[in-house]
């Protein structure tokens, strides 16, 4: 997989096979990306797990926060990585030793370990690094368009309007 470059294909087809997402490095601080990041998905219909030692046990945004991966209460299909890259390195292992398998880890903005994506792909796992799902959202969707973003998009016909939270061109996912 070339980690330098990301097919649209490639990242939207995550997003829409995605239900369940761990944000390792979830913030209950209301300016930190992080938080901004998992107010964003949980509107378009993913079921966020904060993972944060620190604030286990109480909630962000209505999202009952886990110490760690093991807490949670299934394998999520995607793990986000609000870590440094060692971090996300160490992440990688752990999630493979455990032997309970995402389809895909996502490393956010600035982290990348091409080992460490090496060794999740080699163990049958998707992986994105140094990219965001909420701006990969917006920019597949348009919705980032609509802030005068250019979204690298580009298509002559016009997305059908729902009500709530527009969700051009991506399907939200729906809880089963």
């Amino acid at each position: 997989m070339d980690h330098d470059s990301y097919s649209d294909t490639y990242i939207k087809g995550i997003l829409d096979e995605v239900k369940t997402i761990a944000m390792i490095g979830a913030s209950a601080n209301t300016v930190r990306p992080s938080y901004f990041v998992l107010k964003y998905m949980l509107s378009k219909g993913y079921d966020v797990w904060p993972i944060n030692p620190g604030q286990a046990g109480k909630e962000i945004l209505g999202q009952k926060v886990y110490a760690s991966l093991e807490d949670l209460p299934d394998t999520p299909d995607m793990i986000d990585v609000f870590r440094n890259s060692e971090a996300a390195s160490q992440i990688v292992d752990e999630v493979i030793a455990s032997g309970q398998l995402p389809k895909v880890i996502w490393m956010q903005l600035t982290v990348r370990h091409d080992e460490a994506a090496q060794r999740a792909e080699a163990a049958g796992i998707k992986v994105v690094m140094d990219r965001c799902p909420k701006i990969e959202y917006g920019r597949l969707s348009g919705e980032i368009g609509w802030a005068g973003v250019n979204s690298r998009t580009l298509s002559s016909k016009r997305p059908a309007l729902k009500a709530g939270f527009q969700h051009r061109g991506l399907s939200p996912n729906k809880k089963t």
